[in-house]
């Protein structure tokens, strides 16, 4: 019970910080003057990248636009904090107060368009695009998802891909078993590490993203790809049948994860299985990150990978960008940051040791490792479905009610009470 109200009182804050922001974008003038007066003239990058590979690969991003640009003072702002939970609160803060970072990392989607661009506190890009050349380096579903109205809001950095099940090679070898690519699958070696007493999933939901990551690809492996995007346009209603089997697809999975689940983060989860502590874990490709960079595991020798159960051919596609804020002094800096950001050289340089793809299509492949090269590959073959924990999918309104309702499953394990949940929730999307 505690933890339920914990979770009412952080859905009100946020809420609060939501409602005190549109109402801050509606008392600007369009041209945001006003915003100049608190901006400074550093070039501030905010992001949530504070470790786990994703540190690395914004340190060897800044690196690079250094050398290029040796001129421009610049400042790694990233504030801690597993998908920005802790950043996304400061920037709203921030950008209510009229002192915008220089650029910061937002989901493309409905985070971005429904967010920040709605609340008109972006400015457009599409001269950048035109200057770089980049309308044919990003695929068309990608440009469309940091558009709105025709205008182009960001650059993306990186592709991660959300429906990957991890799993530690030693544990599957003896046991003579085999990555599970449907639920069936899943199920008969979850029994069977169960009996031999080993945890067959492990999961870190201390922050309720994670579990809602695992839900959001069950709805996928259940419902299929055209189904699950009904669901974000109000077209498919959350008490369905499908979205009901979905439902009891994941309390059924939550048999199976470690007791210790909600005193542990992702990387605790992802360390589970690198030590051999559990089997599987299900999370995005930072997981890889993390388990060559941190934990200095082989690729393919010490962990393998799968797509989640029932989503071989689809790619749950989550998006680092960044965009230019209304009203920042140095919006010539922002341009060129956000030219090194999304040009060839930035991007190699940053997603190998982030453990994302290249958002561009010509990036150089021989820098990545086998799982990098598969996963480029598979993008630009699978069908793209966007994450709704990451915020791509559905507004923040929904996302923080999707997160509480999830989170409180995990522990009541209540179907009824969790579509009931979401249902309510459903008035958030758009029609």
């Amino acid at each position: 019970m505690k933890g339920e109200v914990h979770l009412k009182k952080k859905v009100w804050i946020y809420a609060v910080l939501a409602f005190s922001l549109i109402l801050s974008a509606c008392s600007q003038s369009s041209s945001g003057q006003s915003d100049q007066k608190k901006s400074s003239g550093k070039l501030e990058i905010f992001s949530w990248w504070t470790g786990a590979g994703e540190e690395d690969g914004l340190k060897a991003l800044i690196k690079l636009f250094k050398e290029k640009n040796p001129d421009i003072p610049i400042e790694n702002a990233a504030v801690a904090g597993g998908a920005g939970t802790n950043a996304k609160a400061v920037l709203a803060s921030r950008m209510q107060g009229n002192d915008p970072p220089a650029t910061f990392q937002v989901h493309g989607g409905s985070e971005l368009n429904d967010g920040w661009v709605a609340a008109g506190k972006m400015e457009p890009l599409n001269d950048l695009y035109d200057k770089e050349g980049w309308n044919d380096k990003f695929p068309k579903q990608l440009i469309d998802m940091v558009s709105k109205d025709g205008k182009i809001y960001s650059v993306p950095v990186d592709i991660h891909r959300g429906n990957v099940l991890w799993y530690n090679k030693k544990i599957f070898t003896d046991n003579n078993l085999e990555a599970p690519k449907t639920f069936d699958g899943f199920f008969k070696v979850a029994d069977q590490l169960k009996k031999k007493g080993i945890t067959p999933l492990a999961l870190g939901d201390k922050e309720p993203w994670t579990a809602t990551m695992i839900f959001e690809n069950v709805l996928l492996g259940t419902l299929g790809n055209e189904d699950y995007q009904k669901l974000w346009k109000g077209e498919m209603k959350f008490d369905d049948p499908k979205v009901k089997k979905a439902a009891e697809t994941y309390k059924k999975m939550l048999s199976y994860i470690n007791s210790d689940h909600s005193s542990r983060n992702w990387q605790d989860a992802s360390q589970m299985v690198a030590k051999g502590d559990a089997a599987m874990n299900i999370m995005g490709d930072w997981a890889k990150g993390y388990f060559v960079n941190d934990l200095k595991l082989k690729v393919n020798e010490d962990f393998g990978w799968v797509p989640t159960p029932g989503t071989e051919n689809q790619f749950m596609i989550i998006t680092d960008t960044f965009g230019l804020p209304k009203g920042v002094k140095n919006a010539k800096d922002v341009k060129q940051f956000l030219s090194v950001l999304g040009s060839v050289d930035g991007q190699d340089a940053f997603n190998p040791l982030k453990g994302s793809i290249p958002a561009r299509t010509d990036a150089d492949v021989s820098k990545y490792d086998e799982y990098g090269k598969q996963t480029i590959k598979e993008f630009k073959e699978a069908q793209l479905a966007a994450s709704l924990a990451h915020g791509s999918a559905a507004p923040e309104g929904f996302v923080t009610k999707a997160n509480q309702a999830v989170n409180i499953f995990v522990t009541q394990k209540n179907v009824n009470q969790l579509i009931d949940s979401l249902t309510q929730a459903s008035s958030e999307l758009k029609k």
